[in-house]
């Protein structure tokens, strides 16, 4: 079992950045392909980003390509997504989640692990 708590979440205008963090209770976090979904209201949940093991590869869904950048520190157990300008259609609600190696990255039903997730609102 592991534990998953994000923070870092909040209100915000167009254009600005912010930074999610989520930390993990297992020393076993560097064995989880690692990853970012969202859900806005009346939607489904969706891949937002994803990181492997070591953090050599990482994968983005197109509408935050270039915008958006996912990372890990491992030393750390913390998976990090620091999003840049931000617009309105980024509102929802942000999940991290962990999975195994071989997860396909962008289906969330290889993902094991959930956090409770973190309120993104981006005012235009």
């Amino acid at each position: 079992q592991v534990g998953l708590v994000e923070s870092g979440g909040g209100s915000v205008q167009a254009g600005a950045s912010l930074t999610l963090s989520c930390a993990a209770n297992r020393r076993t976090f560097a064995s989880y392909t690692m990853a970012w979904f969202r859900q806005a209201p009346g939607s489904e949940r969706e891949f937002v980003a994803a990181i492997s093991r070591l953090g050599d590869n990482t994968y983005y869904a197109d509408s935050v390509k270039g915008r958006f950048t996912i990372s890990r520190d491992n030393a750390k157990d913390t998976l990090y997504l620091q999003m840049n300008s931000l617009n309105a259609e980024d509102t929802a609600v942000y999940y991290c989640a962990a999975g195994p190696y071989y997860a396909d990255y962008g289906r969330k039903d290889d993902y094991r692990y959930w956090g409770q997730g973190t309120q993104v609102t981006v005012s235009s």
